[in-house]
């Protein structure tokens, strides 16, 4: 989700939701902690501004996605922002920790692009220190069986710039599928860049999940 649909501005960027339409879930009251061997992903909180603004805001982490909030008091703005937004049933975002560590090191986020989940896109940034550890992977399983389980997520999109590798790679490996590129989609840096779009649908889920046990079972 390289443009986040956040900004700093937030009050001109809410997302307007019926009540009428909204379905009430636990996780619009509050996200659960969902937890791995390595990491933790519980819902923000202000307390988490300083870390996001100091791990998020370098140029090898920013420079592909829209710009992040450029003070801690911006990202304390934008915690309170998916916190309203967690509560309307639109969107949801959260913290990336390590068991020991509570302190917030990245954040995933997942959207939803019509009425219902049931068509959604996710994004995700995190601090370059935890890159190439198993962190991301970890976490975005974890994000993944939210998604599909809980949410009721058919379809889950994502977008990478053509030139982000690390970003592409990243979800390659999760078994996204290359359904085409976005020609200049992306405005970022006084540059339009050109976006590769990813989906996972639930049966391409399924089916990996399927082949993993057989493999299991064989070895």
């Amino acid at each position: 989700m390289e443009k986040m649909p956040y900004q700093e501005n937030a009050h001109l960027v809410e997302v307007a939701v019926s009540t009428g339409d909204t379905v009430s879930t636990v996780w619009q009251q509050r996200l659960p902690v969902l937890s791995g061997q390595r990491v933790a992903l519980r819902e923000l909180r202000a307390s988490d501004a300083p870390s996001l603004f100091a791990l998020l805001t370098t140029d090898e982490v920013s420079r592909f996605i829209s710009p992040p909030p450029t003070t801690v008091e911006g990202f304390e703005k934008f915690i309170d922002w998916t916190l309203r937004q967690r509560t309307a049933g639109s969107y949801v975002c959260f913290a990336v920790t390590l068991h020991g560590f509570d302190t917030a090191i990245g954040i995933f986020q997942v959207r939803r692009l019509a009425s219902t989940f049931e068509t959604a896109e996710w994004g995700f940034a995190l601090g370059s220190p935890f890159w190439g550890t198993g962190v991301f992977q970890e976490s975005a399983k974890l994000i993944l069986d939210f998604a599909f389980d809980r949410l009721g997520v058919h379809r889950l999109e994502a977008r990478a710039a053509v030139l982000n590798g690390r970003g592409n790679g990243a979800l390659l490996k999760l078994g996204a599928v290359q359904e085409g590129v976005l020609r200049k989609s992306f405005a970022r840096r006084g540059q339009h860049l050109d976006q590769v779009l990813y989906t996972i649908l639930a049966e391409d889920r399924q089916r990996s999940q399927i082949q993993r046990r057989e493999t299991f079972r064989i070895h």
